[in-house]
């Protein structure tokens, strides 16, 4: 790509063919994260590979992309806002070509806010589909409704009709304190790790000139590191935004009670709970997402486009 500039239209394309191919990739992994999160008490699953199995077992092969729909539907903008405010941010925050680190955490901060978005209704529904197979193949995710096998627009149409847009949007404030530390983490470390072993020459943009190669091992690397270290506010996350719980399992108020009843009834150790399945999902999909940005795709189907 050289120092040629990217066009916004052509970011967005970018990262909206990134999220489709890394989220069809590890989207089983996701849902072995969901539902080990999600338990309480009675341990049903022992780990990843245990869910996984006992998954495929009961639910078939395709029961490991229960939500799949939902994440296809919108990573597109999502990856798309996220990767392009980034860029955007960055550019923005650049003098003479340079970024210093605290442009780049800051980027990383804007990226992780605006995704937000997009990213919390995605989420809340795709828990809820995920989380189905846990609790049962019929369940309620109302206490008024039918035993019913759940889907996305059932599921969006009952929390419009009695909750409003706010039922969207339930856990919107542990998705940005996930989201906005994980980006001033992941693009900072991104960034360098994909600048290794190369200098910034007449102002050109180093992310720019990385092999297909580095750019894949950055997302990685920097996505696993990034994965890990913000776990604990992912299962304060879909704990908020599961809405059915499975018998004795607990309820949540908001941020500050379910940190302290996960503390107190589970231990330190529960906000840990799926990190390996975290970190193996998010380093192929940023590793992918990150590839196939640099790859040039969006400027090529503008391209085609004229």
């Amino acid at each position: 790509m050289g120092d040629k500039k990217v066009s916004l239209p052509a970011k967005l394309i970018n990262g909206g063919v990134a999220g489709l191919v890394g989220v069809t990739c590890v989207f089983p992994i996701d849902l072995a994260k969901t539902r080990l999160q999600n338990q309480q008490g009675v341990q049903v699953y022992k780990g990843m590979f245990d869910c996984l199995t006992k998954t495929v077992r009961a639910e078939g092969y395709f029961g490991c992309y229960r939500g799949a729909a939902v994440n296809l539907t919108l990573v597109t903008p999502e990856k798309a806002i996220k990767l392009a405010a980034n860029d955007v941010f960055r550019q923005k925050l650049s003098k003479d070509g340079h970024l210093p680190l605290w442009g780049e955490v800051l980027a990383g901060c804007g990226a992780g806010t605006c995704q937000v978005v997009v990213t919390t209704p995605m989420e809340m529904l795709k828990i809820q589909l995920q989380d189905a197979g846990r609790l049962g193949e019929a369940f309620r995710i109302f206490p008024e409704s039918e035993p019913r096998s759940p889907s996305a627009t059932g599921i969006t149409a009952h929390l419009l009709k009695t909750r409003g847009l706010a039922g969207l949007y339930r856990g919107a404030g542990a998705t940005l304190m996930r989201d906005v530390p994980f980006s001033m983490i992941y693009f900072p470390l991104f960034a360098n790790l994909n600048a290794l072993g190369r200098e910034s020459a007449g102002g050109q943009d180093v992310q720019a000139q990385a092999p297909f190669w580095q750019s894949f091992v950055a997302g990685c690397s920097a996505g696993s590191v990034a994965a890990v270290a913000v776990t604990p506010l992912d299962v304060i996350k879909t704990r908020l935004q599961t809405l059915q719980k499975g018998e004795g399992e607990d309820s949540y108020r908001g941020i500050v009670d379910c940190t302290r009843r996960i503390m107190r009834r589970e231990g330190p150790s529960a906000f840990l709970k799926g990190a390996a399945c975290r970190a193996l999902v998010i380093a192929p999909l940023f590793g992918i997402a990150q590839g196939v940005y640099f790859l040039g795709v969006g400027e090529a189907v503008l391209g085609l486009l004229g």
